[in-house]
């Protein structure tokens, strides 16, 4: 067992809460200097170390990774909490717990530890203002879901505060908690709200009906099981306030919407919020800000209303005077930063000011800098993910943070002199970083995934761009099959990202690696439609999924081609998820280049998929209306209706639990293959949702990875150096 740091006793909490502390796997190889002291290029600091031995990646190595995040720097800086899950193959299961890492002076002192109980799962640390509480969610056996541990002696076991009912969020001085929780349900029990209020059909003994009376269209939700109750009886999230040391929560709110995005003003007096009035209109797309005084009273709203686009992530400036936040003014409207001047009472005292029009990059929610000079948000570009500023008052954005890789769960010391971050690149999983609030002097400070790392191989993902017929530029990725030989001839894997408004890029994709270890090129690009880009890159698809991007990825693969002579054009596979999915069967209905595919969680039919998805007003903005209106362009930009022309075998993956794009999409697309004699298989994955790739079952997401490895390696004959254990 490891030793605490010599001299003050800091961790008091750790042994009494943890049980035995735990140490990064790797904590030799952990930076020991001071932030000054940048590493080269951290981010590819695994590479220094990895054996060159001629094994790729493979599934299982998935039960040896290492995911962190929810990170939360300390108020002085002096320690930096994070979330590691890990995941406990023999029970297919993952465990969360939060970990501590210390600091002093910029430099980090001995390792990181398990800070919670290795028996339950913990996550979502956040600090008290003082630094001597850390606050983290845990289920425990109450059914309590938020606890504190206190940090430096006198240590203890993890306890509640009296009439804490939610996430803690701090006022500024510490005295006060404010949380938002539900009030208002109407039914109680495990069927509560299965009958709709308002049915007109009678329910002649509820003791012996278990199934479900449906009026409101959001009735289901990704991954849940049973279905959602009905929204009138759930009530709404409303705010309340405790003391900090605990006592009565007072309810400050009481209002027909769900409160979201609560922050104190900085004297404790005010709060300011988002909400959306027009919350019970599922077609809606809106949302307002408000203010109300500590002391309750009046909820005035400060945005124009309902019909106006969505207002969000209010944040208000150190000095109280400012608030900035995100505007969208319609759904096919750029997201704007705005900022605007306060009166005394919370209002707005003017107009807001622009100062990112999302034309050219779209912002994330905004934070202020400890002396109120500037914004901080991140935002995504050309696959890569980084946090940027821009001076309060207008001016030039610039990047803090910098690279080839996507930076995340970012936070900052009370004087802004830290920040800590998380931190992946294509060939490493995310590990937490620090640096100066400049972004200067930067140091990674865990290593979870060192270890397993060094026993593989793995290759760099190369950029490839080339020009379409308007003359718009695409990016994409390609990464060479492990132990490449020039000599050879490869087959190539084709991969569609879901969204459509998401992206590829600078983070690691073990599926991705997976298919390179067993003699695969693997290309991933970025179309028309994908987010990370202009505006009207972004959106470049509504009205013409498909019929847009179709030409993006066909002549993405002449450019991979021509520059990798030694891919077999005759071997060529597609794969994706999701949108993706969709991607997937609409190129092999349109386009005989491709001899296998791989299908999941996809899309056959748009009209089907309107009335089924959880996902309600999606394909009516992106197409510009409903089914019945508009049947041609649904029709026309559906895969279902270019079936006639696959010949490609075809895996297909669906997840039963999949509410965004529901079982019977697979279904029906599998069946058209089959009626038609293409070679299929549909594999259907129980108790898993529309993220079975990401957040599934361990054993059923390892089981997919080795599905999609081994379809493929049969369909195109894969002959590279296929990865230890694999046959």
């Amino acid at each position: 067992m490891l030793s605490l740091v010599p001299g003050p006793f800091r961790f008091a909490a750790c042994l009494l809460l943890a049980g035995p502390v735990l140490a990064s796997p790797t904590a030799a190889s952990l930076p020991a200097s001071p932030l000054a002291s940048t590493l080269a290029s951290p981010w590819a600091l695994h590479a220094q170390a990895q054996e060159p031995e001629p094994r790729g990646i493979t599934a299982e190595d998935y039960y040896r990774m290492t995911f962190v995040g929810d990170v939360a720097l300390a108020p002085d800086g002096s320690r930096v909490a994070f979330t590691v899950t890990r995941v406990v193959e023999d029970e297919n299961r993952r465990q969360r717990s939060v970990w501590m890492a210390e600091l002093e002076d910029g430099r980090l002192v001995g390792e990181p530890l398990a800070f919670t109980d290795p028996t339950r799962d913990a996550s979502s640390p956040v600090w008290s203002p003082d630094g001597r509480l850390l606050a983290i969610q845990s289920r425990r056996d109450d059914g309590a879901t938020t606890w504190f541990l206190r940090v430096g002696p006198p240590g203890g076991e993890a306890f509640r505060i009296e009439g804490l009912e939610g996430a803690p969020t701090w006022s500024p001085d510490g005295a006060w908690i404010a949380f938002t929780r539900r009030t208002g349900e109407t039914e109680e029990g495990p069927r509560a709200g299965w009958i709709a209020p308002d049915a007109l059909t009678r329910t002649l003994d509820r003791s012996r009906f278990d199934g479900r009376v449906l009026t409101h269209p959001r009735y289901k939700s990704d991954g849940t099981n049973p279905l959602l109750p009905h929204p009138a009886t759930r009530g709404t999230a409303q705010l309340f306030v405790i003391p900090s040391e605990g006592g009565e929560a007072r309810q400050v709110t009481d209002l027909p919407f769900d409160v979201t995005g609560v922050t104190w003003s900085p004297d404790g007096r005010r709060f300011f919020f988002a909400g959306d009035e027009a919350a019970d209109d599922v077609w809606s797309r809106s949302g307002d800000l408000y203010t109300v005084a500590f002391d309750g009273g009046e909820v005035r709203r400060l945005t124009p209303g309902p019909g106006n686009g969505a207002w969000r992530a209010p944040a208000i400036s150190p000095d109280g005077g400012r608030l900035a936040f995100l505007h969208t003014p319609a759904p096919n409207e750029p997201t704007e930063l705005q900022v605007v001047d306060l009166d005394t009472d919370g209002s707005f005292a003017g107009t807001p000011r622009t100062l990112v029009d999302g034309r050219e990059q779209s912002p994330g929610a905004p934070r202020w800098t400890a002396d109120g000079s500037a914004l901080r948000f991140t935002s995504s570009w050309r696959g890569s993910v980084h946090l940027h500023e821009i001076p309060g008052g207008g001016g030039v954005l610039r990047a803090v943070t910098t690279g080839e890789r996507q930076v995340g769960s970012m936070d900052e010391s009370r004087d802004g002199s830290l920040i800590a971050y998380t931190s992946t690149d294509a060939v490493t999983p995310a590990e937490v970083f620090v640096a100066r609030g400049d972004g200067a002097g930067e140091a990674r400070i865990t290593g979870f995934n060192d270890e397993w790392l060094r026993d593989v191989r793995l290759n760099p993902a190369r950029e490839i761009t080339w020009t379409v017929a308007d003359g718009t530029e695409i990016q994409g990725w390609v990464v060479a099959p492990v132990g490449h030989e020039p000599e050879r001839r490869y087959p190539m894997i084709l991969k569609a990202h879901g969204g459509p408004h998401s992206m590829y890029g600078h983070t690691f994709f073990q599926a991705f690696h997976l298919l390179s270890a067993n003699g695969f090129y693997v290309f991933y690009p970025n179309p028309r439609g994908s987010s990370g880009y202009p505006h009207a890159y972004t959106y470049g698809t509504l009205g013409g999924w498909g019929l847009v991007d179709e030409e993006d990825f066909l002549s993405g693969v002449d450019a991979v081609l021509a520059r990798h002579p030694d891919i077999d054009p005759a071997r060529l596979g597609v794969s994706g998820g999701s949108y993706g999915g969709y991607v997937t069967n609409w190129l092999i209905g349109r386009s005989d280049r491709f001899a296998a595919a791989v299908t999941s969680r996809s899309i056959a039919s748009l009209e089907n998929l309107w009335g089924i998805s959880d996902a309600l007003g999606t394909l009516e903005f992106e197409f510009g209306g409903v089914p019945w209106e508009i049947p041609e362009v649904y029709r026309a930009a559906s895969p279902i209706t270019w079936v006639g022309n696959v010949t490609a075998p075809t895996l297909i993956i669906h997840s039963e639990y999949d509410h965004r794009t529901p079982m019977a999409d697979g279904e029906l697309f599998f069946r058209a293959l089959q009626r038609q004699g293409v070679p299929t298989e549909m594999v259907r994955y129980p108790r898993s949702s529309h993220g079975l790739s990401r957040t599934g079952e361990p054993w059923l997401l390892v089981d997919r990875l080795e599905r999609i490895r081994s379809w493929f390696v049969h369909w195109l004959g894969a002959e590279g150096p296929v990865a230890a254990g694999n046959p």
